[in-house]
C-alpha cells in the first residue's frame, strides 16, 4: 500500500468516525433526577417511559436516559443535578416534589426541565403561573394542601371516636411540610380534633415517630404527601399495623400495600404525563409554553382486610363513594 492509499484510508476512517459521532449525538439524552430510591419508584418510572413511548421515544432505541437517585438525601441533589448539566443532557426530568425540581432549576437556566411537583410551585418560585410557567420548567403538580379538609373528613367519618390525631411530615421538605401542617391544623380545629405533629426524614425517624404516636395515644394518623414517605410505604403500612393505628394516606399505592385508606390523585398518571411532556420537549416544544397540569381525578381506595384487622367497620357512606375496595 503506497502513501497515497494510506492517506485515503485514514481520511475515510476519520470521515466514518465523524459520521458515527454525529449519529450518536443525534440520539437525545434525558437526565432523570430522583430524590428517593429506584426500587419503590419503579412503577412510576415505568409510567414515565409509557408516556415517553406515546410520543415516539423508546429507551435504548432512540433515546437514552441517565438516572440519578439521591436515595432520600436531599443534600445530594445539587451535585447530581450539576452532573446531568455537565453531561449536556437534552432534558432533565425530576421526580419527588419541589426539592429536586429546585435543584435542577438552580443548576441550569437553559436545559428544559419536566417535573413531577407538589405543593405550590408558584409560591415555591419554580414557575410564574400554571398556564404560562415561563422559564425552563414545566410538569405536573399536586396541590395536595387543598385536599386536607377532605382527608380529615374521611378519617373522622371512619374513626369518629378519635379525638386526638397525629400528622406525619418530612422536615427535609420544609416548605411543603409547613403548608401541610397549617392546612391540617385548620381542618382539625374545624372538626374539634386535637392534632399532634410528628416529623421524620429518615427510616429510623419513622420508627421513632410511631413509638411517639403510641405514647400520645393518638386515635388516628394522617401521613402527609411526601416522596420519601412514598418510597417507604411498606415500612409505614407495617408500622401502622403493628401499632394498630388507623391511618389515611394520599396515594392508592399505600392502600394497595395494606394501608387502611387513601384519597388523592394518581401518581402513575402524573409520571405518564411528564413522559409525554419530555417527548414533546425533545421534539421542540418549550417548557414556558406547556402549562403545568393538575390532576382532574381523585381516587378513594379502601382496604377492607386492613379495616377488619383493626376492628373497624367501614360505613356504607364511605364504601358507596369508594373508587376501589380491596378485600
Amino acid at each position: 500500500m503506497n502513501r497515497r492509499e494510506v492517506m485515503l484510508l485514514l481520511a475515510g476512517a476519520v470521515t466514518a468516525a465523524r459520521g458515527l459521532r454525529a449519529q450518536q449525538k443525534a440520539v437525545p439524552v434525558i437526565g432523570f433526577l430522583g430524590s428517593t430510591s429506584p426500587g419503590p419508584y419503579a412503577p412510576f418510572v415505568a409510567a414515565f417511559r409509557k408516556g415517553l413511548n406515546e410520543t415516539g421515544y423508546v429507551e435504548g432505541q432512540n433515546v437514552v436516559i441517565e438516572y440519578r437517585w439521591a436515595e432520600g438525601r436531599f443534600d445530594r441533589l445539587p451535585a447530581l443535578a450539576a452532573d446531568l448539566v455537565g453531561r449536556k443532557v437534552d432534558v432533565i426530568v425530576t421526580s419527588g416534589g419541589p426539592v429536586p425540581a429546585r435543584a435542577a432549576k438552580n443548576a441550569t437556566t437553559t436545559i428544559p426541565i419536566a417535573s413531577v411537583l407538589g405543593g405550590d410551585p408558584i409560591a415555591d418560585g419554580l414557575i410564574a403561573s400554571l398556564a404560562r410557567p415561563g422559564g425552563n420548567l414545566t410538569g405536573v403538580t399536586f396541590m395536595m394542601t387543598e385536599l386536607m379538609p377532605k382527608l380529615l373528613e374521611l378519617l373522622s367519618e371512619l374513626v369518629p371516636q378519635a379525638r386526638v390525631i397525629a400528622l406525619l411530615v418530612n422536615p427535609n421538605d420544609a416548605s411543603s411540610a409547613e403548608r401541610t401542617m397549617q392546612d391540617v391544623q385548620e381542618a382539625a380545629r374545624a372538626k374539634g380534633r386535637q392534632l399532634h405533629i410528628l416529623r421524620a426524614g429518615t427510616e429510623t425517624e419513622i420508627d421513632t415517630a410511631f413509638a411517639t404516636l403510641a405514647r400520645l395515644q393518638a386515635g388516628a394518623l394522617f401521613v402527609g404527601a411526601d416522596a420519601f414517605f412514598n418510597s417507604r410505604r411498606e415500612q409505614l403500612v407495617a408500622l401502622a399495623s403493628r401499632y394498630a393505628v388507623p391511618a389515611i394516606y394520599e396515594w392508592r399505592e399505600y392502600a394497595a400495600a395494606g394501608g387502611l385508606m387513601s384519597y388523592g390523585p394518581s401518581i402513575t398518571a402524573a409520571y405518564r404525563q411528564v413522559g409525554i411532556y419530555a417527548g414533546k420537549i425533545l421534539k421542540g416544544a418549550k417548557p414556558a409554553d406547556l402549562p403545568v397540569e393538575q390532576p382532574a381525578k381523585f381516587e378513594l381506595v379502601i382496604n377492607l382486610k386492613t379495616a377488619k384487622s383493626l376492628g373497624l367497620t367501614v360505613p356504607q357512606t364511605i364504601l358507596a363513594r369508594a373508587d376501589e375496595v380491596i378485600e
